[in-house]
């Protein structure tokens, strides 16, 4: 058997590639099988097992054998000493949540963030479990800052933002953190741990979900969070075993089988969103784009000093328009498919209108509607000759 790539002193793309495969022990597959079982045989001595336990293969939502060599790879990849993988983003985000907090903690949670973050933090477990949280535009270090108290548990950013690509500083926000003896979690979803390792910065736990760039092909769902052991335990036996978020093995072997090209996918989303962005910056017709990789963005030098070697797939822009004219530029595109999700082959586009709920929490240029692109794999200028097309048959150049 081939020796197993678990430290950092192999490349990011070789252990890509590496870490969490092996050489099959029964079949000599030079690829791990799936396992679709949902149990596994038992000691000749059972009686002294722990039933709950998620340290030895007895039963699929105590954890599966493809779920654990994600997790292998995903600890490599993100620089962390263990993971768990559940079954998507947000049984990913809620079991950080849920094992994390109790009844009178309190949560500083970035005003930008994934939906589920808002509705899980401000709605559900403030309304259900009594968990204060103040929402904080946590690109303003002051504003973090004052918004810490002395039973404020953890802090959730999100960086790049969904859906308005606002950057926060994740070294400072560590230090913040730290100094007020709480915890610090990073959904860095929009970045992956190819261009931003939030645990290298000092956070505490690094978010994916793992249906976007890790997985790559829009066919499997799936959330991991990474950290210390000590912590991931805890997630694992509550979000897990107790509550059954597990990821099934069959989106397990898929993420697992899209992760390889990781590297190589997210160079060229990385290339494609700057020449869209810059592109798009270009046009008169254009109210604004939101991009870090763009000099303009009022996040850009703290960008630059925490993401490399670029600054993910996804941007956001606005039409000199009205909401009638947004449609039906999307309607005129023929390459560009209107769906949500990111980080998938094909080039994706969703229209955000004037009543989402979350609107006043977005600077003003986001008020008149706008887009969330994500750039896919297909040939940048094509990309780009798709939406000059269907911006002339609108009408808006």
């Amino acid at each position: 058997m081939k020796k197993r790539i678990y430290g950092q002193e192999f490349g990011f793309s070789t252990r890509a590639v590496h870490t969490g495969n092996d050489v099959d022990g029964e079949t000599g597959a030079i690829r791990r099988p799936i396992t679709m079982a949902n149990s596994y045989a038992l000691p000749y001595d059972p009686s002294e097992m722990n039933w709950s336990g998620a340290d030895t293969s007895l039963y699929t939502r105590n954890g599966g054998s493809n779920q654990k060599y994600l997790e292998e790879k995903l600890t490599s990849l993100s620089g962390g000493e263990d993971c768990v993988v559940l079954a998507s983003g947000v049984a990913a985000l809620s079991g950080l949540f849920f094992a994390l907090l109790k009844s009178g903690d309190h949560v500083v949670f970035s005003s930008v963030t994934y939906i589920a973050v808002y509705r899980l933090l401000r709605e559900l477990l403030n309304h259900k479990f009594n968990v204060e949280t103040t929402i904080v535009d946590t690109s303003d270090l002051e504003a973090v800052r004052s918004a810490m108290r002395p039973n404020t548990r953890l802090v959730h950013i999100e960086t790049p933002g969904n859906p308005t690509l606002a950057i926060s500083d994740i070294r400072a926000i560590a230090g913040i953190a730290r100094a007020n003896g709480s915890l610090f979690s990073v959904d860095n979803t929009f970045a992956s741990p190819y261009n931003q390792r939030p645990l290298e910065l000092g956070a505490d736990f690094s978010v994916e979900s793992l249906t976007k760039y890790i997985n790559g092909h829009g066919d499997a769902m799936g959330g991991a969070v990474i950290g210390k052991k000590v912590h991931l335990e805890l997630i694992r036996a509550q979000s897990q075993v107790n509550l059954g978020g597990v990821v099934s093995p069959f989106n397990a072997w898929l993420i697992m089988r899209g992760s390889v090209t990781l590297p190589l996918r997210m160079g060229r989303h990385n290339e494609n969103a700057l020449r869209v962005a810059q592109y798009l910056e270009s046009l008169p017709c254009v109210r604004f784009t939101a991009y870090p990789g763009l000099e303009s963005h009022r996040g850009r030098a703290v960008a630059v000093s925490q993401m490399s070697p670029g600054f993910g797939g996804v941007l956001a822009f606005g039409l000199d328009a009205d909401h009638d004219a947004h449609n039906r530029f999307v309607s005129h595109l023929g390459l560009i498919t209107s769906a949500v999700s990111l980080g998938h082959d094909e080039s994706l586009i969703v229209f955000l209108g004037e009543n989402d709920e979350r609107q006043y929490l977005y600077p003003p240029e986001f008020h008149r509607g706008f887009f969330r692109f994500s750039a896919g794999l297909e040939d940048g200028e094509d990309i780009i000759a798709d939406m000059d097309q269907a911006l002339k048959k609108s009408g808006l150049r």
